[in-house]
């Protein structure tokens, strides 16, 4: 096995690991005032379903940037991309979040402090999801 594929193959396991069991834990926490996770509500792209996923929220005036860990192709990202918008909560707050792109580093960093910007660089994510605040939506919700 070569090291592309070892790290493959760790990346799928810790993503499987997140999905099923860290995930359903950081939903009891996720979105609050003081917690640095938020959390992206979207409706599945065939069943209709609401899901609701812990993601990384960096908040902008006009937007927030969601970093990619696992790169774009994450079931969240991909069922905002069809509707072409969600809701988010991040820090007690609530509002709704549309035009979904996927972004590089570069144009990602111009949308966050430059201190995250570097993290996420030194954590090797190169792959953002950027998205379009709808300020009338905007609503406070104390959790």
């Amino acid at each position: 096995m070569t090291t592309i594929e070892r790290t493959h193959t760790i990346r799928d396991a810790v993503r499987t690991f997140n999905k099923h069991v860290l995930n359903p834990v950081m939903l009891r926490v996720a979105g609050r005032r003081h917690w640095y996770a938020g959390v992206i509500h979207h409706t599945g792209r065939q069943t209709g379903k609401s899901y609701a996923t812990p993601v990384v929220v960096e908040q902008s005036p006009d937007g927030i940037v969601i970093p990619l860990p696992y790169g774009a192709d994450v079931d969240w990202l991909r069922n905002a991309i069809a509707a072409g918008h969600a809701t988010v909560t991040v820090h007690g707050e609530t509002f709704d979040v549309t035009d979904p792109q996927i972004v590089g580093p570069t144009i990602a960093a111009t949308r966050m402090p430059a201190h995250r910007a570097r993290g996420f660089r030194r954590l090797g994510i190169e792959t953002f999801a950027m998205f379009t605040t709808v300020d009338s939506q905007r609503s406070s919700h104390e959790q």
